[in-house]
């Protein structure tokens, strides 16, 4: 493994700490949020794909791919909706934790993984950990009902937004189509469910249309660091670089800065004692990511 390698393989760190940040900041409403990320996952993916002069996928591989993206953008449309209940920097660590014990679920049931009592034994014990992580970042001194309904209201959002996440990475499974000619379908499934979306509230709520908004377009720059850190895990996870497991484990780093930066930069305050527990929170999260990747 080299450094080139171990670079590429932050690239996640980066592009998916900054992301719901970076969104978060920006404002507007889920439904901006999600239209100009998307927009700005597509224009990426079209350079990238005309750059390196790769062919457009046909047949299921293209039917996979972009119901790969749908799933993405169904479940960042929920995402996005959580973050105006509890902030970025709670619910990062919760939908991650959804993630992994998604992908770890799936691995098991479907795909065989975990052979073995002990592997199983370790397993189940890292998801405990991943849950018990997930409950610490979200820990807060000051409890009251209403907060507490909040809460539960966001992890209810986020629960349902895995079942997007898992199509994600699971569509494209499929299929015998590779990471880096899926990524322009992905796009383009990611914006079919934007510019859907945008179109039922501007009918069914009157509201004003995103697509005549400013903000939406403004999230172009957030879409940006998305489809960067997409196509950098992409690359990561091929063998010749980190594989998949190292790859998996480098990418999962992203919840310390989404969760840390939503702290810093967007006033989502926590208290001394909070902040102690939503780091470890977030240690027990990675060391859980590591062990179900390294079984």
């Amino acid at each position: 493994m080299n450094a080139t390698a171990i670079l590429i393989g932050l690239g996640p760190l980066l592009g998916w700490g900054l992301f719901p940040t970076i969104a978060s900041k920006i404002g507007g409403r889920p439904v901006n949020q999600i239209l100009g990320s998307t927009l700005g996952t597509l224009i990426f993916a079209i350079v990238f794909a005309l750059v390196n002069g790769m062919s457009f996928p046909t047949g299921m591989d293209l039917f996979f791919s972009i119901l790969s993206g749908i799933g993405w953008a169904t479940a960042q449309i929920i995402t996005f909706q959580s973050f105006t209940l509890v902030g970025s920097s709670r619910a990062m660590p919760i939908t991650t934790a959804f993630q992994l014990l998604g992908a770890s679920l799936w691995g098991v049931l479907a795909l065989g993984n975990w052979p073995g009592a002990t592997a199983k034994l370790i397993g189940a014990f890292a998801l405990v950990l991943i849950i018990l992580g997930a409950w610490m970042t979200v820990w807060s001194e000051e409890k009251t009902q209403e907060k507490a309904s909040v809460l539960k209201k966001a992890v209810i959002l986020l629960a349902f937004g895995e079942i997007g996440y898992w199509a994600y990475s699971a569509a494209p499974q499929a299929t015998s189509i590779d990471g880096m000619h899926a990524f322009l379908p992905q796009a383009i499934g990611m914006v079919i469910v934007a510019v859907v979306y945008s179109v039922i509230l501007t009918v069914k709520d009157k509201e004003k249309s995103p697509f005549v908004e400013v903000v939406s377009y403004k999230h172009i720059f957030s879409g940006f660091f998305f489809a960067f850190a997409a196509l950098t895990y992409l690359i990561s996870a091929q063998p010749d670089m980190n594989g998949l497991a190292t790859g998996f484990i480098l990418s999962q780093t992203s919840v310390v800065l989404a969760t840390l930066t939503g702290i810093w930069f967007l006033g989502q305050k926590k208290t001394k004692k909070e902040m102690t527990i939503t780091i470890i929170g977030l240690v027990l999260i990675l060391v859980a990511a590591t062990m179900t990747v390294m079984i």
